[in-house]
């Protein structure tokens, strides 16, 4: 058996994603937008050339500009800070030759910035598939261990098609030689 046979690793991609590049740049924008209208203002005098923003009264409008664009501009340097960070990346591993499952997982920088999960693969009972759809969608797969643990496996994003996470559970599930439960 080659290590094909007996390892699998699915990647996860974390915030870096191209939907959280332009909420922190269309906040960052706004919230500077928000910041600048409200100092010009104060100091009657324009700073940002192509609107005229001398003529809102400092108080209380000014002062709310300040305090929303002040809002805007610290979210967005969040936003920023967890794709430098790349906050939710890692990957699934499973290994029939040493009997293990890892998962890896990247959090926010300090002692615990590295999350490592092990799991011995005889502990696992199922694989579990999560369809919820409305207007908040979710299609989730979770890693069911014999303790009653529930463990998720798919990265956080838009919901894939169903297709594609029925044929991701049950390859799993034929990998692991265990059920999938949910489908």
């Amino acid at each position: 058996m080659n290590t094909k046979d007996t390892i699998k690793t699915k990647q996860i991609i974390g915030s870096r994603r191209v939907s959280n590049y332009w909420w922190a740049t269309t906040i960052f924008v706004g919230g500077l937008g928000f910041f600048l209208s409200g100092l010009s203002s104060y100091f009657h005098k324009n700073l940002l050339p192509f609107i005229v923003t001398t003529e809102i009264v400092f108080i209380p409008q000014g002062i709310l500009m300040i305090f929303y664009g002040t809002l805007g501009i610290t979210v967005s340097i969040f936003l920023w800070l967890t794709i430098i960070w790349n906050v939710g990346s890692g990957y699934n591993k499973f290994d029939k030759d040493r009997g293990k499952i890892t998962i890896f997982r990247f959090s926010f920088p300090g002692k615990d910035r590295e999350i490592i999960l092990t799991y011995d693969l005889n502990n696992v009972k199922s694989i579990k598939v999560n369809i919820k759809d409305g207007l908040n969608p979710k299609r989730e797969i979770y890693l069911c261990t014999k303790d009653k643990r529930e463990i998720p496996l798919t990265q956080v994003d838009q919901p894939l098609p169903l297709s594609d996470i029925e044929s991701e559970a049950i390859e799993l599930a034929s990998f692991l030689g265990v059920i999938v439960e949910g489908l």
